[in-house]
C-alpha cells in the first residue's frame, strides 16, 4: 500500500512512465532483431571477400583460336576433383573419351559423381587430372575461353534480371532476327509476341513471369543461338509437360546432331537412344559401351539398375536401345561407303 503521504500526481507519473518505458523496451527488442537481421547480409559480403578467386578469365598466350573447338572430342584423363583441401575426392581418376559429335548418357546412382563431372568441365571447381577438348588440355587456358564454348540445359532453369533479349544473347552478338529465328524455331515466338515489349521485356526475379517449360524453352533457345559444339544436358526435360519434352528432344536431335552431347540422367529412358552411355560408380567409371550392350550384360550396373524399374520398362528400354544401335550401325556403314 502506499503511504498517506504519496500524492496522486506522483502515482500517474510513475504508471505513465512505466507504461512509456514499457513501449520502449518493446522498440528496443524490435530494433535490436532487425539489426541482427542486416547484419547477417555484412556477414556474408565478409564471407565472399575471403572467398578463393577463380582462375584468369583469359590468357592470351594459351587460350586456343575462336574456332576451336571443331569436333567436340571430350577426354578425360585420372581426374580428380574435391570441393575443399580437407574433404574427400568425390571423382576419384576418371578415365573416358568421346568420340566427335557422339552423343553420351550419364548415369549413376545418387552420389555417383554425374554432377560433379560438369562441375569439372567448366571448372566450378578446379580439378587435378586433366581435360583435354580437341586436343586442348582446358585446365590451362582461360575461363572465358573454356565456358563460352559450351553450352548447357540446367534441369532447373533460371532467369537473370533483365531483358529477355539479355537472357538469350548477354554479349550482344546476334542480330534480332536471328534470335527471333531461334524463338520461332523452338516455338516460343509466339509466346514472346505477346509481351508487350516482346524481346525487350524486363524479366521479373528468376524469370517468374515465364512458366518453367517456357523457361526451359528460353534455356534451349539460348543453347541453338550459340550452337557450340559441346552441350552439356542435366536431366532438362524432368521438370516439363510430354509435349515441351517431346519438343526439346527434336531440337536436339536436329540442330545438335554434329555436336557432342552429355546427357546427365535421372530417368533411363532419356538416354536409352544415346550412342554410348557412361555409368559411374563412387566417382569412378565402371561401365563404358553402346545402351544395348550393357543392358545385355550380365551382372552389369546398368542392367541392374533397368531391372528396377520393372520387366516392362526393362524391355522398352531394351527395344530403344536394338533400335539405336542398328541406327547407329547404319550410319556407319554409309560413312564408310562414302
Amino acid at each position: 500500500m502506499l503511504g498517506e503521504d504519496v500524492d496522486g500526481g506522483d502515482v500517474g507519473l510513475a504508471i505513465s512512465s512505466c507504461i512509456t518505458l514499457t513501449g520502449m523496451l518493446q522498440w528496443g527488442v524490435r530494433q535490436s532483431a532487425e539489426v541482427e537481421n542486416l547484419m547477417t547480409s555484412v556477414e556474408r559480403v565478409m564471407e565472399y571477400s575471403n572467398l578463393e578467386e577463380e582462375a584468369a578469365v583469359s590468357i592470351p598466350e594459351q587460350d586456343p583460336p575462336d574456332t576451336w573447338p571443331s569436333q567436340g572430342v571430350v577426354e578425360f584423363k585420372d581426374l580428380q576433383l574435391r570441393y575443399a583441401d580437407t574433404e574427400p575426392y568425390v571423382l576419384k581418376g576418371l578415365n573416358f573419351k568421346t568420340r566427335p559429335s557422339e552423343k553420351i548418357g550419364i548415369v549413376g546412382r545418387t552420389g555417383a559423381g554425374k554432377s560433379s563431372l560438369i562441375t569439372a568441365l567448366f571448372r566450378l571447381a578446379e580439378p587435378a587430372g586433366s581435360i583435354y577438348i580437341d586436343g586442348v588440355d582446358v585446365t590451362k587456358i582461360g575461363l572465358r575461353a573454356l565456358r563460352s564454348k559450351i553450352s548447357i540445359i540446367p534441369q532447373d532453369p533460371l532467369l537473370f534480371t533483365g531483358t529477355l533479349r539479355r537472357n538469350l544473347d548477354p554479349f550482344d552478338e546476334f542480330e534480332d532476327e536471328t534470335v527471333w529465328r531461334v524463338l520461332k524455331e523452338v516455338h516460343l515466338s509466339g509466346a514472346v509476341a505477346d509481351l508487350k515489349l516482346g524481346i525487350e521485356t524486363e524479366m521479373s526475379e528468376g524469370g517468374s513471369n515465364f512458366s518453367v517449360g517456357q523457361r526451359q524453352l528460353v534455356c534451349l533457345a539460348r543453347a541453338v543461338l550459340r550452337h557450340n559444339s559441346i552441350l552439356i544436358m542435366d536431366e532438362a526435360t524432368a521438370n516439363v509437360d510430354p509435349r515441351t519434352d517431346q519438343l526439346i528432344q527434336e531440337q536436339i536431335r536436329t540442330r545438335f546432331r554434329d555436336c557432342t552431347v552429355l546427357t546427365i540422367a535421372h530417368r533411363l529412358h532419356t538416354i536409352m537412344d544415346s550412342d554410348r552411355i557412361l555409368v559411374l560408380a563412387d566417382g569412378r567409371v565402371v561401365e563404358y559401351d553402346s545402351p544395348y550392350a550393357l543392358l545385355c550384360k550380365e551382372g552389369g550396373v546398368l542392367a541392374e539398375l533397368a531391372a528396377q524399374a520393372g520387366e516392362d520398362s526393362r524391355q522398352k528400354f531394351l527395344e530403344i536401345a536394338r533400335s539405336a544401335s542398328i541406327r547407329s550401325s547404319s550410319d556407319t556403314a554409309d560413312v564408310d561407303e562414302t
